[in-house]
């Protein structure tokens, strides 16, 4: 992930040449929801990379595809579901994939018993 301060930023007149819409376009999105550009300190709307990518899928969806803009927005909020249920999925198989070493260190003898004064030593075996 890169930190903010080396992000691209592209101003609207940028994006609107690159992508062949028209500004007013991209400020409907905004208003619509579908497009959330940073803003500068003198309120200029600026689109980062991220950005960019969105508005890539919103002009597929709608341009490629015939989707009207109510469409364009369940289909980004089921998007967002799906990437929020991907990262809980990845979180997860993490966590099982820690305890089932776990489980095979401690099927191996290599368990850890508690101390008398806190923390954790190795066991003995019996």
């Amino acid at each position: 992930m890169s930190s903010s301060s080396s992000r691209r930023y592209h101003m609207i007149s940028w994006v609107a040449a690159r992508y062949d819409i028209h500004p007013q376009t991209l400020r409907l999105y905004e208003r619509e929801g579908l497009l959330r550009p940073t803003r500068s300190e003198g309120n200029t709307r600026l689109y980062d990379n991220e950005a960019c990518e969105r508005l890539e899928f919103i002009l597929t969806l709608t341009r490629d595809m015939g989707v009207n803009l109510a469409g364009v927005e369940v289909i980004l909020k089921m998007k967002e579901q799906i990437d929020a249920l991907t990262q809980q999925v990845a979180h997860l198989q993490a966590l099982l994939e820690r305890e089932t070493a776990r489980r095979t260190m401690i099927g191996r003898g290599n368990a850890l018993a508690p101390r008398p004064a806190g923390g954790l030593v190795p066991s003995e075996e019996e």
